[in-house]
């Protein structure tokens, strides 16, 4: 039986990379950072799943359950050398993959979890207090209403809000502290979390998913 004697590696696609001796583990092109790049997941239908990495990516290909692809190739990725014709094997990822089988499990339009990344994101790491942008350590989750008199943990009354402010509001509601929102939270829909939670969508990714989304979308600009 023919087998691959090295395990996968990342390169960009026609980037320069030589193979490594048999039996040792490649490492990622430095022109990419393992991770930096992630694949749109669709179902067979077409409609949006996730994000995956290149590695899970590759897992779908060898399985033969990808059913069509959309956009140029963007990853190459390493085989192994076969040990009979001493030919490397390699994959050529596309940055949209649908899967054959079903859609998972979930609604139409899924509420994305919150979290303070994702919420940052929202806001574009913006307190939207004094309107500044500010690191990420820097910012914090505020509750609109405050959870003390009832408030609740939803995207629709929580804002980002710098250590600063949040401490200076309080258990006070905006109108309470004088310090009134510099704009409405709101709940993303699936489409725009996956948008604001990925910093490196490729532009055939970001076609895609903008023709996705909502008519009123602040995203659609």
């Amino acid at each position: 039986m023919e087998t691959d004697t090295t395990r996968l590696g990342l390169i960009t696609t026609g980037a320069a990379f030589p193979a490594p001796d048999a039996g040792s583990s490649p490492e990622p092109s430095p022109l990419h950072r393992p991770g930096s790049v992630r694949l749109l997941s669709l179902d067979a239908h077409g409609r949006v799943l996730d994000w995956i990495n290149w590695q899970d990516a590759s897992c779908l290909y060898a399985r033969g359950a990808v059913a069509w692809t959309l956009g140029d190739p963007c990853l190459h990725i390493h085989g192994g050398t076969n040990r009979l014709s001493g030919l490397r094997s390699g994959l050529d990822l596309h940055p949209i993959i649908a899967t054959r089988g079903h859609a998972r499990s979930r609604a139409p339009d899924p509420t994305p979890n919150l979290t303070n990344a994702a919420l940052f994101a929202r806001d574009a790491h913006l307190c939207l207090y004094c309107g500044q942008q500010h690191s990420r350590p820097v910012l914090t989750r505020d509750h609109v209403m405050p959870l003390s008199k009832g408030g609740l943990d939803v995207w629709e009354n929580v804002v980002t809000a710098c250590f600063h402010c949040n401490s200076r509001k309080s258990n006070r509601t905006p109108q309470q502290a004088g310090m009134p929102l510099l704009a409405v939270p709101f709940r993303p829909s699936w489409i725009e979390h996956l948008i604001l939670s990925n910093r490196n969508i490729l532009a055939d990714q970001m076609t895609f998913l903008k023709a996705q989304l909502p008519k009123k979308s602040k995203l659609s600009a």
